[in-house]
């Protein structure tokens, strides 16, 4: 290998080219060629339009739905294997199928695992991702897994808002630990919200566990996705008495009507990262880039360094 080539190369899967394109700007490397081979039934083949012999090989894919991200991620795995490559590190900045980590109810299956278990057939030997919906899930891997925090990229933002009477919220139950982990480097109250649904991303009643009144709030959850919660809640809250309140989201799947229900909602603001594409544009939605975390992280793991500074919280 000539001196001159890249010690590391970046490759994307088709829907998050946007994304690896900033991650290899970060980087400092061009981001690595392919192409993708489509027969009319719809199937579809990818291949390494370079040399990959014993380098360590990044493939960035997030894979929200349709499966084709996750089968397309597959297949770019198992080609990097039979090329050769001496590491395979998927970076995946959502980890789709995440909210099946367990059996609520018999006869259902557990898709976080099913997805763990391809990425280890397929030949991935590292995977790195950010804000799992359920932090257990990096046990489901034999191979190391990188959870990376959005917190690292949302907290210097909040903290350039200079909100005064700053409250932390979470939308439910589940998402209370993470709300108290911001809350604590904020050094602000805590409130949360109790909801209970009639069916999945069906609301039946929302209860708020803590006082807003007179407070700027900020919800902080991992996802959002038909944005119902977070629009009641945000209701809720201002009904209470609330100055203002914002959301924070690592992944804005935003399925549905999900736009209108934030344009609709008494959310000052969403702030999302880039890690799923948005649909469209909303005045009310900003996006902070995860592309220069996940590019210094990408270094140091090659560079064999630790990343726990990149740890906030």
């Amino acid at each position: 290998m000539s001196h001159l080539e890249p010690e590391a190369k970046i490759f994307a899967c088709s829907q998050s080219v946007y994304l690896a394109e900033k991650i290899a700007k970060e980087y400092g490397i061009p981001l690595g060629k392919i192409t993708m081979s489509k027969y009319s039934d719809g199937e579809f083949q990818p291949s390494y339009e370079e040399s990959i012999r014993g380098l360590r090989v990044f493939i960035v894919c997030s894979t929200f739905p349709t499966a084709d991200n996750l089968m397309e991620l597959l297949l770019m795995i198992d080609a990097a294997k039979r090329a050769s490559a001496r590491h395979i590190t998927a970076v995946i900045p959502y980890f789709g199928w995440a909210r099946q980590d367990r059996k609520d109810k018999p006869r259902v299956p557990i898709g976080a695992k099913l997805v763990a278990n391809l990425l280890d057939a397929a030949g991935a030997t590292r995977v790195m991702t950010m804000d799992l919906h359920a932090d257990q899930i990096q046990g489901f891997f034999e191979k190391p897994v990188d959870h990376l925090f959005a917190s690292t990229i949302f907290l210097p933002y909040v903290k350039s808002l200079g909100l005064d009477n700053l409250t932390i919220a979470s939308p439910d139950m589940g998402g209370s630990k993470r709300a108290y982990a911001y809350s604590k480097f904020l050094e602000s109250d805590v409130v949360i919200c109790y909801k209970q649904r009639k069916a999945a991303n069906v609301i039946d009643t929302m209860e708020l566990i803590g006082e807003v009144k007179g407070r700027n709030v900020i919800l902080v959850d991992d996802m959002i996705d038909t944005g119902g919660t977070l629009a009641k809640a945000a209701d809720l809250m201002i009904e209470k008495g609330a100055l203002s309140v914002r959301a924070i989201c690592t992944h804005a799947i935003l399925s549905g009507d999900a736009y209108e229900k934030i344009e609709n909602s008494k959310l000052s603001e969403l702030i999302v990262t880039d890690s799923i594409p948005l649909k469209k544009e909303s005045n009310k939605i900003r996006v902070l880039s995860c592309a220069p975390l996940f590019a210094e992280v990408m270094h140091m793991v090659h560079h064999n360094n630790s990343i726990s500074g990149k740890f906030i919280m």
